[in-house]
């Protein structure tokens, strides 16, 4: 008795790799729509944002269909690189207080104010991919300050939402105002935050430590 013919498994399509000036120019777009995030906020203009990447609008929306995919995407690429300084700071500083500082600094140079949009009603906040992105970032940035808190370093008052809130703050330019050479002052003005935030602490801070939770509750 012949036993059945087995019909071949048909061979798996490789994906293609995107080539490297796309990933390049991708890269670019994000990184001028995270400044224009800063500066202007959702509305930022795209033609001006395409501009400022060095490339065409046909470029930028054939990488981000429209504004919400583009905001979507400059809050994840945001939210990832700030995790990333956040873990790093963590396992290569000689101390707790040391790492809260270098991730603070690096923190305002990835324009973390940029990450405003995730506490607008309009966001979708409950997307699976910036669910996982958000919560790593808290991991990562409480991991930094119970470390500082756990070792006398950072006065225990705070929370996580009390450190991100301020950081955007702190390095947005005012609302309302041309004062967009802000760079000039907010390394300086973070040092003076961050002395403020060493224990034993010299006040009494209103209300309780804010989580990010408690943040995002607040603002809906």
């Amino acid at each position: 008795m012949k036993s059945p013919t087995t019909t071949p498994a048909a061979p798996a399509l490789a994906v293609p790799k995107p080539r490297a000036d796309a990933v390049r120019n991708r890269e670019r777009i994000l990184v001028a729509a995270r400044e224009m995030l800063v500066e202007s906020g959702v509305e930022a203009p795209l033609d001006e944002i395409a501009r400022r990447a060095g490339v065409g609008n046909a470029t930028l929306y054939r990488h981000f269909p429209d504004r919400a995919a583009l905001v979507h995407h400059v809050v994840l690429f945001v939210t990832d690189r700030v995790s990333a300084h956040a873990e790093r700071a963590l396992a290569e500083e000689p101390d707790a207080f040391a790492a809260l500082r270098r991730f603070t600094h690096a923190a305002a140079d990835e324009r973390i104010g940029a990450l405003c949009p995730m506490l607008a009603d309009d966001f979708d906040r409950e997307h699976p991919e910036l669910l996982a992105s958000r919560d790593a970032l808290e991991e990562a940035v409480q991991a930094l300050l119970a470390a500082g808190q756990d070792g006398g370093l950072v006065r225990a008052d705070i929370g996580v939402g009390d450190l991100m809130m301020a950081l955007s703050q702190l390095s947005r330019p005012l609302p309302g105002t041309a004062c967009l050479q802000v760079d000039r002052f907010v390394h300086r003005h973070l040092g003076l935050f961050l002395d403020g935030l060493r224990a034993p602490a010299r006040s009494e801070l209103p209300g309780e430590a804010v989580t990010l939770d408690v943040l995002r509750r607040k603002t809906m």
